[in-house]
């Protein structure tokens, strides 16, 4: 079972802001090799904080982040700035929600897939190298004159992919995604599951999944971890969170989607547990 497989990630974080100085208070949670984790939780829980506070961000917004955050045998926030510039993008990458306002408007698709590698790549790489691959990978069209189309010439979800294969051009060991089907249809939603699902199956990429969908969560991940006004309540196998969950806040937000069977609801496209 994936989630019984060595540590990755494992966080235990208190964050704030210094008019909000208990945004997360005390927040405990892993991700195994191999794992797919779903943070759940309503708007205002902490839920993007989580994410900031894992890539280091959140000082850039004001923020502070306390507690510890180990990555592969590293506390990363005992690292310097110079470090973790090593580690973003390489070692951890992010996928936003809102794609089209993620991307450079001024810039072809090509140019900030390129952009995205030499930021985090190293000297004397070859940014070209496997590229078209790298588009069929996000069911993109491997073509280059798709690498020459602008973000007003994209449909949400192909500059959703197109975000995605930014974050996965140096094949990182974690991929962090903060809601990032909110502001796609339902189809592009569940296209956009089945590429995450795939990139965990395929090849082994940990994934660490942001949503306030509990059912999208189902569909994808093997373990769920529940976040309420900045702390964690419950947390477990995603079939037992559906089947018997503990916390009242966990069994109202499943009182709160349709009634539909937990076996209904698991994707054919979900890794095996």
């Amino acid at each position: 079972m994936p989630y019984l497989s060595p540590s990755l990630l494992h966080a235990r974080l208190s964050a704030g802001y210094a008019n909000r100085p208990d945004v997360l208070r005390k927040v405990e949670f892993e991700v195994a090799a191999g794992e797919v984790v779903g943070l759940v939780g309503e708007s205002g829980s902490g839920k993007s904080t989580v994410a900031m506070a894992i890539l280091r961000l959140l000082e850039y917004r004001g923020g502070s982040v306390r507690g510890e955050l180990r990555f592969q045998g590293r506390d990363l926030l005992r690292l310097s700035e110079r470090q973790m510039r090593a580690v973003r993008g390489r070692e951890i990458g992010l996928v936003l929600q809102s794609p089209l306002s993620s991307l450079n408007p001024s810039m072809t698709v090509g140019q900030q897939i390129r952009e995205a590698w030499l930021a985090h790549g190293t000297a004397g790489g070859k940014p070209w190298h496997g590229l078209l691959e790298l588009l069929e990978t996000v069911n993109l069209p491997p073509d280059l004159q798709f690498l020459d189309r602008y973000p007003r010439q994209l449909s949400v979800g192909q500059a959703q992919r197109v975000l995605i294969a930014m974050a996965i051009v140096h094949r990182p060991a974690l991929l962090v995604a903060d809601e990032p089907t909110s502001a796609l249809d339902t189809v592009t939603q569940a296209e956009i599951l089945k590429l995450f699902a795939r990139l965990n199956r395929q090849l082994g990429m940990s994934i660490l999944y942001i949503s306030h969908d509990l059912l999208s969560v189902a569909s994808l991940c093997h373990r769920i971890a529940i976040l309420r006004d900045g702390r964690m309540v419950e947390s477990g196998p995603t079939e037992l969170i559906f089947r018997r969950p503990r916390h009242s806040y966990t069994k109202a937000l499943l009182a709160a989607i349709p009634a539909v069977p937990f076996a209904q609801s698991l994707s054919s496209e979900a890794p095996a547990t």
